[in-house]
């Protein structure tokens, strides 16, 4: 009978920030033969021997093996030799990764966060290991363009013209460029959104356009736009004028129905935020699917965790609401009814520092990101633990009193493409 005894020196070597997450070493595993009980053991029988994976494990109980992996153990893996590489890359054992990681505990979504306000390179953190990886993101130009995310696939649209849309696969790099949205290019303000179905391996993206109406502040056009990556077309879905309410930068598809902040221009609301929960497969008034939000907020962000709709959000103080005092945490219950999840503890909030009225937040699966515009430090609410938590320190630090710090969640898969 023989043991197999797994030396993990390339799965769980933890990498340097300072490097590239694809450069792995090497890897073999030790085999030590059980002596047998009925004679005496030689010298040779209990001596440890060495073999490369190669000659003794089968492709498929290889295969079985590697996709329990982290997913960046899956690059190193993929560096040991020829026939690992061809395991990994093969279609079969994406789907079997995807599969062992969507029942289990060993993938998380990561967080970007960018170093720069001029590059789009950043730094990954990987909760599961809790490390950051030197990190590139493919088509985006610039820190300031529109980000949304869904099952592993990432879409990027320009903050200029916002015509250039781009959905990609920032782990493996894959991306296509969409044609462009219809409607206004000079749009006040915009939200992107996208939604992935794994079941048919299709996604589809929406931009909600705000403009305001020439000579009047409080009325503004409002109109949705929606591509589908199975016609490869755009149609425009809802066209609407609001009044004393705008369009904003929020937007969240689920279960085809698109959630989007709008904010009060003035008039007699009591909030300066509400929300819009737009069914795509209907035409109906937006005003009509009205929901108010849980409090006075000093911004919002919405978020699609296991297609539930999340609100994260500044909360204002009673007498000054666009002052800051706390951060919750929101799901929307039954269509209408918020939910309180949590509220961040008071040593977390100081922990930022100064913290503005508005800052990043996003998350998917149970897992929700924060993060001050103002500094580096990065913080983790865990929605099914009740658990708040620091990621470990970023390597980038603040080198100048107004720089900038922002970023994004996206969940790291293998098996999609755009």
């Amino acid at each position: 009978m023989w043991y197999v005894i797994f030396s993990y020196p390339f799965w769980v070597q933890r990498m340097e920030a300072e490097t590239s997450w694809t450069h792995y070493p090497y890897n073999y595993i030790t085999y030590v033969p059980e002596a047998d009980p009925y004679s005496e053991p030689s010298d040779d029988e209990t001596k440890d021997q060495t073999f490369s994976m190669d000659t003794l494990l089968p492709d498929d109980l290889l295969e079985r093996i590697l996709s329990f992996l982290p997913i960046a153990s899956i690059f190193r893996a993929g560096t040991v030799c020829k026939r690992w590489n061809e395991i990994v890359s093969s279609r079969r054992f994406l789907w079997n990764f995807s599969s062992n990681n969507n029942n289990s505990a060993s993938q998380r979504p990561w967080y970007f966060m960018f170093t720069t306000t001029d590059e789009p390179s950043g730094y990954a953190y990987d909760p599961v290991i809790k490390k950051w990886y030197t990190f590139d993101l493919p088509c985006i130009e610039t820190s300031n363009w529109f980000v949304a995310s869904s099952c592993g696939l990432v879409c990027f649209m320009d903050n200029d013209c916002r015509n250039k849309i781009y959905v990609s696969n920032p782990i493996t790099k894959q991306w296509r460029r969409l044609i462009e949205p219809p409607g206004h290019r000079s749009t006040d303000y915009t939200a992107l959104s996208t939604s992935m179905n794994r079941a048919k391996q299709s996604y589809s993206v929406s931009v909600v356009k705000s403009k305001q109406v020439q000579g009047n502040f409080f009325q503004w056009e409002l109109s949705i736009h929606l591509y589908s990556s199975e016609t490869m077309t755009w149609t425009t879905s809802l066209t609407d004028v609001l009044t004393g309410w705008r369009g904003g930068d929020e937007s969240v598809i689920i279960d085809n129905v698109l959630y989007f902040l709008i904010y009060s221009t003035g008039g007699n609301s009591d909030h300066r935020h509400g929300l819009i929960a737009s069914n795509l497969s209907s035409t109906s008034s937006l005003m009509s699917s009205f929901i108010p939000m849980p409090c006075s907020l000093t911004c919002g962000r919405l978020m699609n965790l296991k297609e539930r709709l999340v609100v994260v959000g500044g909360i204002g103080k009673h007498d000054r609401p666009d002052i800051i005092k706390g951060i919750g945490i929101w799901c929307l219950k039954g269509g209408r009814e918020w939910q309180e999840m949590a509220r961040m503890p008071q040593r977390y909030f100081q922990g930022f520092g100064e913290l503005d009225d508005v800052f990043a937040s996003s998350g998917s699966d149970d897992v929700v990101y924060i993060q001050s515009y103002g500094s580096p430090a990065l913080l983790m609410f865990d929605m099914k633990l009740k658990c708040w938590k620091w990621s470990q320190k970023c390597p980038v630090s603040k080198k100048f009193p107004l720089q900038l710090f922002t970023g994004f969640s996206f969940e790291p898969r293998l098996e999609i493409a755009p």
